[in-house]
């Protein structure tokens, strides 16, 4: 699984729209509403790389309302959920 992270800037009056309608693009597994220096946080996930272009410059991008993307590929994840799944032998 390949993640991005998609950081967007919006017209700020209609960012409830514009991550709805994020959020309902295939790829797209999270959209948060965010304080700081964007507005929204996408999570974007997808089984092969060249799918990132289809969700990111084909789907994302062309949500009208959004001024701006700035889009970080994931390397590997690091979680506590993960970890704790892990080591977890499933004795109760």
């Amino acid at each position: 699984m390949i993640t991005a992270i998609v950081n967007v800037r919006t017209d700020g009056r209609r960012i409830p729209e514009i991550a709805e309608a994020l959020a309902g693009l295939d790829g797209v597994s999270e959209v948060y509403s965010v304080t700081g220096d964007v507005d929204l946080v996408v999570l974007v996930r997808v089984r092969r790389h060249e799918q990132l272009a289809d969700v990111i410059a084909g789907g994302i991008a062309r949500v009208e309302g959004i001024t701006t993307t700035t889009t970080n590929i994931a390397f590997r994840a690091y979680s506590r959920h993960d970890l704790e799944s892990a080591f977890d032998l499933g004795l109760d």
